[in-house]
């Protein structure tokens, strides 16, 4: 038998034309993302093979390792905040030798490492689990004293808060390739109120709490990425840094918000005030690429996620991204990626 975990709830699909950030949380926004407040004690070991694409992990108190099948071990404390790039699984233990006791699957279904019953980890209340207060000898015992513990604000000498995104998306997939498989922030090299905020509100049950508790999620990530890009080991791509130059960054943004405008060199060099040649050179050495070749790659990566949308057509698609016919997007589509817009279509919905 297994046990479910808890989702933030769901939402229809509204794809928008939206900057790199602001796209990568498009996807959860539109495809459920998952919340949960963990209260443990040791020893604990949880092995998540949910195969998400990213996952943020906050430790609101006390620590844990994660432990990544392939890759460096980390260890994490109070205040910390981790982001891990999915699908690869990967392991959360109070310490790297305390065997697995959960197993945690696609669509957060739980199960013990055999794949028998879960014992051990149970619901605690809204959106809350743990195994701080299961040594009751009865069902309904343990669950009476899980109840108490997940009010109890000392409870679980852990404390984490884990935000699952389930990203499907061409514009978020640009991001996350910039992304190492996992990042880790200190406590001590970053400064942010939404840890405590969210651990607040995650309990909470009360109308409008699920969009609540899906912005704060979205903010905590928004704050990390900027924390972490604005170090000098991230290696942020040439696109992020350029949002920050006087020149590129305003032609990035008419860019990323109007794909479909007739852009071309003189006409975004109008808009930001510089010669043609000085915006050509400025943006080629910053983003690595051409705007011209720029656009064209946004072009087809918004493509590319509005052809997934339900009554979408290849035709009303090209209008949507700026070419002017179905043939036009067609052949554009497939030059840059292989395939044809429909054979796109029918591979994202298998």
């Amino acid at each position: 038998m297994r046990d479910r975990l808890w989702r933030i709830g769901r939402r229809p699909s509204n794809l928008r034309t939206v900057d790199s950030i602001a796209g990568l949380l498009d996807g959860p926004r539109a495809r459920e993302a998952f919340l949960l407040r963990s209260l443990l004690d040791p020893p604990f070991s949880m092995r998540i093979q949910d195969e998400a694409p990213l996952t943020l992990v906050a430790m609101v108190r006390g620590s844990a390792w994660v432990l990544p099948d392939v890759g460096e071990r980390l260890s994490l404390h109070t205040g910390d905040v981790a982001i891990l790039c999915g699908p690869d699984p990967y392991v959360i233990a109070d310490e790297p030798d305390t065997p697995v006791q959960v197993v945690i699957l696609p669509g957060q279904v739980c199960t013990s490492p055999d794949g028998a019953e879960l014992t051990g980890m149970q619901r605690m209340g809204v959106r809350t689990w743990g195994n701080t207060g299961d040594t009751a000898s009865d069902t309904a015992s343990a669950t009476a004293s899980a109840t108490a513990s997940a009010t109890d604000s000392t409870a679980g000498a852990t404390v984490m808060l884990t935000g699952t995104y389930q990203l499907r998306s061409e514009t978020s997939q640009r991001l996350l390739n910039a992304l190492p498989p996992v990042l880790v922030l200190s406590a001590d090299s970053w400064s942010s109120p939404l840890i405590p905020y969210l651990a607040e509100e995650i309990t909470k049950d009360e109308p409008g709490q699920e969009a609540v508790l899906d912005r704060l999620l979205d903010l905590l990530l928004i704050a990390v990425l900027r924390a972490w890009f604005a170090r000098p080991e991230a290696e942020a791509p040439g696109w992020y840094r350029a949002h920050g130059d006087p020149v590129v960054g305003p032609a990035l943004r008419l860019l990323h918000h109007n794909p479909a405008h007739p852009w071309t060199v003189a006409t975004l060099a109008r808009e930001t005030g510089v010669s043609r040649a000085a915006l050509a050179r400025r943006f080629t050495e910053l983003v690595g690429e051409p705007p011209m070749a720029f656009l064209t790659g946004w072009r087809l990566t918004v493509a590319a996620d509005l052809l997934r949308e339900p009554g979408a057509t290849v035709g009303s698609v090209a209008r949507k991204v700026g070419y002017a016919s179905p043939f036009a997007l067609s052949t554009a589509f497939k030059r840059v990626r292989g395939i044809s817009p429909q054979q796109h279509r029918a591979t994202a919905s298998a």
